[in-house]
């Protein structure tokens, strides 16, 4: 039986490629597709991730940065509401399942994970024990279907086209703070 923290997150040690920070970000425009999953079919919106790029080459417009994952509401146990998206260089029109939104402008505490996508789990519970030694509070809040989140990142920055090996993939975790 593994160990759990105070947020019931398993007690995993990874390695990070730099200390956490708290960086200001400004609202950015993007597109993408929403899911409702579990820990087990978290591949059903992670694969999307390749459609929303095309979607957005398609209709002529260029990234602005690496695809990610958004995380709006987490249950661990149970359900998880995710994005698949990226951001784009400007104001876009979309409609059916991809749609255009904006991630949120704020100050984040941001930091980068070296390694396997599984190992994620682990940096992101290292993030969340840092912001709690450090006394910092996320933009987060209690509603019925689990942890809601005003914007929580897993940016890819490696692109797996260039660099086959996921254990030396680069994934930036950002999580947007309380006010």
């Amino acid at each position: 039986m593994s160990s759990r923290d105070a947020r019931g997150l398993p007690v995993v040690h990874t390695t990070l490629t730099q200390d956490p920070v708290v960086t200001g970000r400004a609202a950015v425009p993007y597109v993408g597709t929403r899911r409702t999953v579990t820990m087990t079919t978290m591949a059903d919106i992670a694969d999307r991730i390749p459609e929303v790029v095309g979607w957005v080459l398609e209709n002529g417009h260029a990234p602005a940065g690496a695809p990610f994952l958004r995380y709006l509401v987490i249950d661990m146990e149970r359900e998880l509401v995710v994005e698949a998206g990226i951001p784009v260089d400007g104001p876009v029109e979309a409609a059916g399942e991809v749609y255009a939104g904006t991630l949120p402008a704020g100050r984040y505490a941001t930091v980068v994970h070296t390694g396997h996508p599984d190992d994620l789990v682990g940096a992101t519970g290292d993030l969340l024990r840092w912001a709690e030694r450090e006394g910092l509070a996320f933009d987060a809040s209690p509603g019925p279907d689990g942890e809601v989140w005003g914007c929580r990142l897993e940016n890819y920055l490696t692109d797996p086209r260039e660099e086959p090996d996921m254990d030396r993939w680069e994934t930036e975790l950002a999580f947007r703070l309380a006010d």
